[in-house]
């Protein structure tokens, strides 16, 4: 069964990013989607080991979006991401790290569980 990592962000090159960075960490075939629908309709069908989501997202709420799949009954590790490192504040319980952060091992043992 392979594992599937989502990552959640509407900036493309963010996401491809993001996308290298998870990929080397090899800890699951990574998905991409570029809004909360997006992310959701992903979320079901391949219900992730862990999701990176972006907090400001076009369509909706990255922290609410993040709190329905903390909730999923696969339980995915999820963490929140933003460039406005004052959106920790809402992260409700949500491990965040700060885009400018990402680069870190951090990232790495949050989304592998290795916390």
């Amino acid at each position: 069964m392979i594992s599937h990592v989502l990552v959640v962000d509407d900036d493309d090159d963010f996401r491809g990013l993001a996308v290298r960075m998870i990929t080397a960490f090899d800890i699951g075939q990574v998905e991409q989607a570029g809004s909360c629908a997006a992310a959701l309709d992903a979320a079901e069908r391949l219900h992730p080991v862990a999701a990176l989501v972006d907090v400001g997202l076009p369509d909706g709420d990255g922290v609410a979006l993040a709190a329905r799949l903390v909730a999923a009954p696969w339980r995915p590790r999820v963490v929140l991401t933003s460039s406005d490192c004052s959106a920790a504040a809402r992260a409700d319980g949500i491990p965040f790290v700060a885009k400018e952060d990402l680069a870190g091992h951090v990232l790495r043992d949050l989304l592998s569980g290795q916390e």
